[in-house]
């Protein structure tokens, strides 16, 4: 057997536009795409688009734009199956003529019935090859009726089929296990199993890197190659990604579509780190990795065999750490679309720069996805805040004793003529123990009177940033507000 470096290294994503890119199929461009790169080699981008019943419409546009968003470039393409109809009927007509495939006459709703009785009688629903023999005379006669028939591929009878996959080692499957499964539609449209042979043998794809699902068919694959004599690629097939709960990934356990995360303010650096990490591994410690590393470690030898457990909460502690390692003028940038799409329609347009930079500086450490911004800066911008009143008793303080704390702290900082973030620390500080109060619980209730939160950026750069005029604005309207506030 070859190794991963002694062939020219070729391989593609080949998405169907049958939906929108979700978390498995972007991983499988990635293990595509690094391992390409790591062997500078090259990545091609492929769609799909036979199974016109089924495709969804702009989703060949979202997948252009996920891969363009995570950085994920390609060398060839994007090449379109259904602009290749020729080759693939061509293809079925060579397997026919060398008695490698037969054309097929059976309607569905025989193939139903036929389904439906194997099932009842508990057995793997298969065809069961009734127009694998049929002499000329009788296709002449189906022919003659107008029928449209596929094309479906002669299986070996008897033997198994054997290849290696550069994850799982040998496999075998037994040819009893297979049935002749369909090349071309009765429309002449091609079905995976020979477009995906028929192009990857025209493109010189070097390495097959797709999910595990596809394991079973690869047996199918090998015997196409071997019907037409072409050098089959060298197989790997990644580990299925499950949920904490260890079923099959689905919308249950969040989002699944990757364009949802770019939306969502997940920064494409930080998502290609977690990705990588589905399956696949440096070693037993190491979770933060550039593009760059990435591209230098990576190898088939490191993709594991059981399944990856995706992990949200991972996921967005790892968006964090890659936020706060941006600079903050990098930070800005990439937060302000947020702001724009996400802040109230009462805040003015357009945001003062200056201002988002003094604001998002407070934010920064705080916030685990760009989409969480606005709702931890909106105090920042609003006018007026919606109070819930219940936040200013939840401590030890009764409604009198809250009132009267952010009274007087309020008549205090009225009369201070510097407005910074030192000077206020002071006056309260100091304020608290007149007072005698502890400083936390003080600053808590002052907290929820300037912001209407009980967590916030810490809170004297907070009163130094709105300024004195909104500061003791908040004050007022929170003391009107609470039940023992003397109007």
């Amino acid at each position: 057997m070859q190794s991963e470096s002694e062939t020219s290294v070729r391989l593609r994503f080949a998405p169907s536009p049958t939906g929108y890119p979700h978390l498995g199929n972007i991983r499988t461009a990635l293990f595509n795409w690094l391992f390409a790169r790591h062997h500078g080699g090259i990545f091609i981008l492929r769609i799909e688009d036979t199974d016109t019943a089924r495709k969804v419409e702009g989703a060949v546009d979202i997948i252009l734009d996920s891969l363009r968003w995570l950085g994920l470039d390609w060398d060839e393409g994007p090449y379109f199956q259904s602009q290749r109809l020729p080759v693939y009927r061509e293809t079925a007509q060579r397997l026919i003529d060398e008695d490698h495939a037969y054309l097929c006459y059976c309607s569905p709703e025989r193939l139903e019935a036929m389904r439906q009785e194997q099932m009842k009688r508990k057995q793997p629903p298969k065809y069961d090859r009734s127009c694998r023999d049929l002499a000329q005379q009788e296709r002449t006669q189906l022919q003659a009726k107008g029928i449209h028939p596929v094309v479906r591929f002669k299986t070996p009878l008897e033997g198994e089929t054997t290849f290696h996959d550069l994850i799982y080692g040998r496999v075998t499957f037994k040819h009893d296990t297979l049935d002749d499964f369909v090349l071309l539609k009765s429309d002449g449209y091609p079905t995976y199993h020979l477009a995906n042979i028929v192009d990857d043998h025209l493109m010189a794809i070097s390495h097959v890197l797709r999910a595990e699902e596809w394991l079973s068919s690869t047996p199918r694959h090998v015997l196409l190659y071997q019907a037409l004599n072409w050098q089959a690629p060298q197989f790997a097939h990644l580990p299925m990604i499950l949920g904490p709960d260890r079923a099959k990934l689905s919308k249950r356990h969040g989002t699944t579509n990757i364009g949802e995360y770019q939306e969502g303010g997940y920064l494409p650096e930080a998502m290609i780190n977690f990705l990588a990490l589905l399956g696949w591994s440096l070693d037993d410690r190491t979770e933060l990795l550039s593009r760059e590393e990435l591209i230098e470690y990576f190898s088939l030898e490191r993709v594991g065999k059981t399944a990856a457990i995706f992990n949200k909460d991972k996921l967005e502690w790892m968006n964090g750490v890659y936020l706060r390692k941006l600079s903050l003028e990098e930070f800005v940038r990439r937060a302000t679309p947020f702001l724009d799409r996400d802040l109230p329609g009462s805040v003015e347009r357009p945001l003062d720069h200056s201002y988002v930079r003094e604001v998002l500086s407070l934010i920064q450490e705080r916030a685990k996805t760009l989409a969480e911004v606005p709702r931890l800066a909106d105090f920042f911008f609003l006018d007026e805040l919606q109070y819930d009143t219940g936040l200013f008793l939840k401590g030890k303080l009764d409604a009198r004793s809250a009132a009267r704390a952010i009274m007087t702290a309020s008549q205090r900082l009225e009369k201070i003529a510097a407005w910074d973030a030192s000077t206020l620390e002071a006056v309260l500080r100091s304020l608290a123990t007149e007072l005698n109060l502890r400083t936390g619980e003080f600053f808590g209730l002052l907290r929820i009177a300037i912001t209407g939160r009980t967590a916030t950026p810490p809170l004297f750069q907070t009163m130094s940033l709105l300024g004195k005029e909104k500061c003791l604005k908040r004050f007022r309207i929170a003391l009107q507000l609470l039940p023992a506030y003397p109007n």
